[in-house]
């Protein structure tokens, strides 16, 4: 049994990882500053193996103290998506990067021996090859992908035998979460089509990656227990299906009129983007070393999405500011 701290525990990727680590009998310590609501964990809120810490990653003090005794960090917490980092540039960097040596730093000194790293797919930015490796030269377009990338080269200064570090970039992640996300490009068409029956790709022709929430999870469960030889210092590409957002929405249109024919017939327009994201990236390398290869489809996260809106789990999905990381965070007046 590990003790892992799981900063932004209770974010997107946080309420489905922080279950499936207790679920394979380790403790968890979840450090977030609860923008998206205080239940998000509270079906697992009984567990005595679940310790729950309202706070920010910036307060160095709170986190020598929630440090002690964990034996890994899977540091989820983030100013997520373009949007958002640009709402307020200067909160954003402190968070996403200011904040990130301090926690390494902190976190080695307290005794950790393994820190997972959720980077992002994104610092690639724009990218003509077929095949993105974890090579490929980083061109990030924004300041939330640069500031993404520029905290890797740090984490690797610290590893040691000590201290196993290890670097994941994601894809676009897609699918049901307790704290559902509506603003990631898989789930923004499954709203749209769900909710108002149209969907808008805005430009359609770039290429993106994308990968189902619970692949994503499983890979960080599995990284707590990993061989260190396997991981030490090592960058891996997470992704599995590349497609088209033009792509995306026929999918997405597919899948929820077999999932809720009465939404039939669903438009698809299409409008200029200034996004001009796009990469194609490969996991091959993830796969050779880690024999790790994701089991769900983007069409499988479409009908999870339309089995929870059946199901009455996503009240008021066109107005409730908890879905959307730019509204949520405006609301809270982060500083």
């Amino acid at each position: 049994m590990n003790t892992i701290l799981v900063t932004g525990g209770a974010g997107y990727v946080g309420a489905i990882l922080v279950p499936k680590l207790l679920r394979r009998g380790h403790r968890v310590r979840v450090l977030d500053l609860y923008l998206f609501g205080d239940r998000v964990l509270a079906e697992h809120a009984d567990d005595p193996r679940l310790e729950e810490v309202r706070g920010d990653i910036r307060d160095q003090a709170l986190l020598r103290r929630v440090s002690q005794g964990c034996d890994t960090v899977v540091h989820l917490a983030c100013i997520s998506n373009d949007p958002s980092f640009e709402l307020n540039p200067v909160l954003s960097k402190s968070i996403n990067y200011d904040a990130f040596e301090p926690l390494v730093a902190i976190a080695k000194q307290a005794g950790v021996r393994r820190f997972i790293y959720a980077s992002t797919s994104s610092v690639y930015g724009v990218s003509e090859s077929e095949r993105v490796t974890e090579e490929h030269p980083l061109v990030p377009l924004t300041d939330y992908n640069k500031y993404k990338g520029l905290c890797e080269p740090i984490l690797l200064r610290y590893q040691s035998p000590e201290f196993t570090t290890v670097i994941i970039r994601p894809a676009t992640i897609c699918g049901y979460s307790p704290r559902l996300r509506l603003d990631l490009s898989v789930n923004i068409l499954t709203n749209l089509a769900v909710n108002k029956r149209k969907i808008t790709i805005f430009g359609g022709s770039q290429k993106r990656p994308n990968i189902h929430i619970d692949d994503i999870t499983d890979l960080y469960v599995d990284l707590v227990d990993l061989r260190r030889e396997l991981i030490a210092g090592q960058i891996f590409n997470a992704s599995y299906q590349n497609h088209t957002i033009a792509r995306l929405g026929e999918m997405v249109r597919t899948v929820v009129t077999a999932e809720l024919p009465d939404l039939a017939p669903i438009d698809v327009e299409t409008t200029a983007s200034n996004d001009l994201r796009s990469y194609h990236v490969t996991s091959e390398k993830i796969e050779r070393v880690l024999g790790y290869v994701p089991k769900r489809t983007v069409e499988d996260a479409v009908r999870d999405l339309c089995g929870a809106f059946r199901a009455g789990k996503i009240p008021n999905p066109l107005e409730d500011i908890r879905y959307y990381n730019v509204k949520a965070i405006q609301a809270s007046r982060l500083t």
